[in-house]
């Protein structure tokens, strides 16, 4: 029985690319937490992805998918996105599904309490950006290497009918089995039931591009295994997942995550991403390398300050090429030194927007360096606030004509800057 008609491309699926696959599969290994089914001993292509890769006679399919739920996408999320290029370079197809339809629901993993629901103009708006966000780490070039697909194309299609099919699949003890649900329904928290069709609506995404191998976080497991079900219910060969680390944030102790402020964005400019990364604690540094870089991991520096240089230099590269981070490195240096004036590619705020008289706390909050101006009091109390290298410490320190700012660097933190222009 199948519950629509999924047909993927056909031209990737019969793409003639010669398969390049590194026999020691280093490219493989590198970064991923698990496999599943990994019995590296068996000789059976189901049960062993090293086999499959070896006797397959086509290019595998490999799917990410990617909810737009927010418009930016940082340091974490392209950690998949690199495997997927990884498999690319391998002659592989990856198909990248952006989550239109999904992300109305959005995804309950790891979530205390039900997500907010998004409108279709919502999710439209942060797809837009996706793509351009994942353009450097991607191949958009190569014939038959990437497949884009929004899986409104099926998801939307299906009827009633349908979806009860489904949900014949999964009982509703394999649901509380899983992470966030039993532990919302044991505090009586609300579990909504069509948080319930998350899982399943993903899982149909696997069925629906035919997908051998499916990539994601360690906490996708779940998701990817309810896709294995799914493709065997409707007589497909099941995908193997692929799971990858969670990267840890700036701070060392939480993962990284834009609403706990420790995270890099792929669009942020070059020096406040080089200033980021040139601060990483030693000890993410190894796990920074290996799975935000293609460096050779036994021939880093042996200084840790090296290190921090050279993790930054080669992410600001792979994102702004290499004058870019060149640029960047030159203009922190000159920050950290108080040259403001030699940092020549500093992000420029206008004060054509601000209302002068204006205080110091209020223009640290508008010109970007942080979400409010409750914030912005705290770090300049904290002595976290520089003008041109100099701290300062007055939260109601007022200027009144933006003469007295233009050209200056205004400081946040350790790693944030804007230049004040009055124009």
């Amino acid at each position: 029985m199948s519950v629509a008609d999924p047909t993927p491309n056909q031209q990737s699926l019969t793409s003639t690319s010669t398969l390049t696959v590194d026999q020691d599969f280093t490219w493989l290994d590198r970064g991923t937490s698990e496999i599943f089914p990994d019995q590296r001993d068996s000789q059976n292509p189901d049960e062993n992805l090293v086999q499959r890769l070896l006797t397959g006679d086509r290019p595998l399919r490999v799917k990410l998918g990617i909810d737009p739920t927010g418009s930016e996408i940082h340091l974490g999320h392209s950690i998949p996105v690199r495997k997927l290029r990884a498999f690319q370079d391998a002659g592989h197809t990856a198909v990248l599904i952006i989550g239109d339809f999904t992300a109305r629901i959005g995804d309950p993993t790891g979530k205390s309490d039900v997500r907010r629901q998004l409108t279709e103009a919502d999710v439209q708006a942060n797809a837009q950006t996706y793509l351009d966000q994942v353009r450097p780490i991607l191949d958009f070039d190569t014939p038959g290497r990437l497949e884009i697909r929004y899986n409104s194309e099926w998801l939307a299609q299906l009827d009633l009918s349908k979806i009860l099919e489904l949900l014949t699949t999964m009982t509703v003890g394999q649901m509380l089995a899983k992470e966030g649900f039993a532990e919302r329904y044991e505090k009586g928290s609300p579990v909504f039931l069509h948080e319930f069709l998350y899982p399943l609506m993903q899982g149909y995404d696997s069925v629906a591009v035919a997908s051998d191998v499916e990539l994601g976080g360690t906490d996708q497991k779940f998701n990817i295994a309810v896709g294995r079900d799914l493709q065997r219910h409707f007589g497909m060969r099941p995908q193997f997942g692929l799971l990858l680390p969670i990267l840890l944030g700036t701070d060392g102790v939480q993962k990284m995550s834009k609403s706990l402020g420790n995270y890099v964005a792929l669009t942020e400019d070059p020096l406040t991403m080089y200033s980021k990364l040139e601060k990483t604690p030693d000890q993410l540094l190894a796990s920074y390398f290996e799975l935000l870089t293609p460096l050779p991991l036994d021939s880093l520096p042996e200084n840790p300050r090296d290190r921090q240089k050279l993790l930054a230099m080669n992410v600001v590269s792979q994102y702004h090429g290499p004058a870019a981070a060149q640029q960047a490195q030159k203009d922190a240096a000159d920050l950290t030194q108080g040259q403001t004036q030699q940092a020549d590619n500093v992000p420029e705020f206008s004060l054509a927007t601000i209302q002068f008289p204006v205080k110091l706390f209020y223009l640290v909050s508008a010109s970007g360096l942080c979400k409010t101006s409750s914030e912005a009091r705290r770090q300049i109390q904290g002595g976290g606030v520089k003008l041109d290298g100099d701290r300062v410490d007055q939260v109601d320190l007022t200027f009144n004509t933006p003469s007295e700012l233009n050209g200056r660097v205004l400081q946040f933190g350790k790693s944030k800057f804007v230049r004040l222009v009055s124009s």
